[in-house]
């Protein structure tokens, strides 16, 4: 894929340029962008996302650019690398898990709080299949922009730490397993998003009971599941 958009552009591109540079007043707006190059701008972003989230980040970007009705080289314009249009597409993503965590912490209650960061990033998780992959594999720079992903990994470590010291996390219960967490919710995604986000409440609810530092005392019932998600056995070899 070439970084740099090629000289010869589509003719749709050819003809917004050109209504564009002839049309009265038309000025930048403060981002810089005419209004015609920001409305293509969202167009692509919005087919991104939507294909992203129905068949993960390996989809081609000849056909995001036909789903947001633009040329491809409009797009390469807008966002020179794929990287950064994965980038762009998950940013309001990456800024959701950022508010989560800044949450988890402010809450007085250190186990609520790591409850809460766990069953929200995991429900973000089941709703979007593309979300995973750029989080936590092909594109781990993507965090990197003025070191929030060592931020968030700092706040992460800080936020197990006060979960045991409040007694409520078992003891070796190590920050990396919020990963593991992630792993095994990612392979819940694919399916209709009522099915996904059902088994994915369901599995976590699991896993937070597994995580308290100690079983129910004798009489005391354990936490209520939720209900379970319509998974069948061929579904192991199907996929979701």
């Amino acid at each position: 894929m070439p970084a740099q958009p090629s000289r010869n552009s589509s003719a749709d591109d050819r003809g917004a340029a050109s209504q564009a540079g002839s049309a009265p007043g038309a000025r930048p707006a403060a981002d810089g962008l005419r209004a015609d190059a920001r409305h293509n701008r969202a167009r692509i972003l919005e087919a991104a996302r939507a294909a992203y989230a129905a068949h993960g980040i390996d989809v081609p970007v000849t056909t995001i650019a036909r789903r947001a009705g633009v040329g491809v080289a409009t797009l390469y314009r807008r966002f020179p690398s794929r990287d950064a249009l994965v980038a762009a597409a998950f940013a309001e993503q990456f800024q959701a898990c950022a508010t989560v965590l800044d949450e988890a912490l402010a809450d007085p209650d250190p186990w609520r709080g790591f409850r809460s960061l766990v069953e929200k990033v995991c429900a973000m998780q089941a709703r979007d299949r593309g979300f995973t992959a750029a989080f936590l594999a092909r594109f781990p720079g993507l965090l990197d922009h003025d070191g929030e992903r060592d931020r968030a990994e700092r706040s992460l470590v800080l936020l197990v730490r006060r979960a045991q010291e409040a007694g409520a996390l078992r003891a070796d219960f190590h920050p990396s397993d919020v990963v593991l967490v992630l792993l095994a919710n990612n392979g819940l995604t694919g399916a209709d998003e009522r099915t996904s986000l059902a088994a994915s409440r369901r599995l976590t609810a699991y896993l937070l009971e597994s995580f308290r530092a100690d079983p129910p005392t004798p009489g005391t019932p354990r936490a209520v599941l939720p209900p379970p998600a319509p998974l069948k056995l061929r579904q192991i070899h199907d996929g979701p």
